[in-house]
């Protein structure tokens, strides 16, 4: 009887993944949950729970693309957590649509101190325990087909504690907060949001935080994003991303362009490379090998500068990386990347959706 019953216990998960793939079009929302361990170089040991769910504002509607929302949440035996939700809302015939970002964190992390010079340093790496969160909403209006343009805004708050060395700040405060308001314009005719076949897409926003809002640090940010993809044959598609983000005026330490981490410059520690400003772009080419498993190869380069005459091409830092794809949902992956760059710096990396 026993085994009768554990049996069927693990046919019920069998069939839920079996299952969690599959086009639902007759369900209003469709949403799945898998966890697990895993490792990384930053947060090492760790149990991640990430959560997905895909739903239609007109059901009748196949060619309008499903809207989605991700949960995500994990713990780690270095002291990090972090739970957060992203996703993108389409409204019935794509009228309107809203994209949303809210997480936080904490994490016993590694500081180099701001700029290039510093961040390459090895002898600079030094201990902080950060706690940041963060808010990103924008409300965008069609205007033409695949056009959109609307309001933003943003809601920042980073604690540093346990700075061990707190001159690498140069003076500014551990703990800062900023509130902002923009504009964001995007172009986008992507096949789908989670995982493009075919397509572009164009995202520029504009944020401003001045300090009549209450900021301490008065700057404002320009953010480029350009992604295009392109079906090359079967189960094959080649991806390419170009960004850059530019601030303005005095950014925080907190609130600089930083490269790393899940869906920048894979591989290098995030925000040991920051600045007032940054470049970066990467080509990543995507492999269905067998039902819902996948490869991803990657090439990028990518550099911080604190302005446009200190931009210098021995500064360009390189990426390269492989990665394992699974298709938890309908266009939805689970992915695992390793990325590598300059002098030996790696990682490991786990996360939902593609980096782009």
């Amino acid at each position: 009887m026993a085994l009768h019953a554990g049996k069927s216990w693990v046919n019920r998960i069998l069939d839920y993944f079996n299952d969690s793939n599959k086009n639902k079009k007759h369900k209003r929302f469709d949403f799945s949950v898998i966890g697990g361990p895993h490792y990384a170089s930053d947060t090492k040991f760790g149990l991640g729970l990430v959560a997905a769910g895909l739903y239609r504002t007109d059901p009748n509607d196949s060619i309008l693309p499903p809207s989605n929302v991700s949960l995500y949440g994990d713990v780690s035996s270095v002291g990090f957590y972090m739970l957060g939700v992203r996703g993108n809302h389409i409204a019935p015939k794509g009228r309107y649509r809203i994209d949303y970002h809210l997480y936080f964190y904490s994490f016993p992390s590694d500081f180099w101190g701001i700029g290039y010079e510093m961040g390459d340093n090895d002898a600079n790496k030094s201990d902080m325990k950060r706690w940041q969160a963060q808010a990103e909403v924008s409300f965008l209006f069609r205007v033409a087909d695949n056009f959109y343009i609307g309001p933003m805004a943003s809601y920042d708050y980073v604690i540093g504690k346990h700075i061990e060395r707190p001159e690498l700040l140069q003076g500014m405060d551990q703990h800062t907060w900023n509130v902002g308001a923009g504009v964001s314009l995007v172009y986008d005719n992507r096949d789908n949001l989670t995982n493009p076949h075919r397509g572009i897409c164009l995202n520029i926003n504009q944020m401003f935080r001045p300090g009549f809002m209450g900021n301490d640090y008065a700057f404002s940010t320009t953010a480029f994003r350009f992604d295009a993809y392109q079906r090359l044959g079967k189960g094959t598609v080649l991806a390419e991303d170009i960004g850059a983000n530019l601030n303005f005026g005095n950014p925080s330490w907190g609130m600089m362009a930083e490269l790393g981490g899940t869906h920048s410059m894979r591989g290098y520690y995030e925000g040991r490379y920051r600045d007032k400003h940054s470049l970066e772009a990467t080509v990543e080419l995507r492999q269905h090998v067998w039902k819902r498993n996948g490869i991803v190869v990657w090439v990028g380069a990518g550099t911080i500068f604190p302005k446009f005459s200190a931009l210098r091409s021995k500064q360009i830092l390189p990426n390269a990386g492989v990665g394992y794809r699974w298709e938890f949902k309908k266009n939805v992956n689970v992915r695992l990347d390793y990325g590598f760059g300059k002098s030996g710096q790696s990682g490991f990396l786990f996360n939902i959706n593609e980096a782009f």
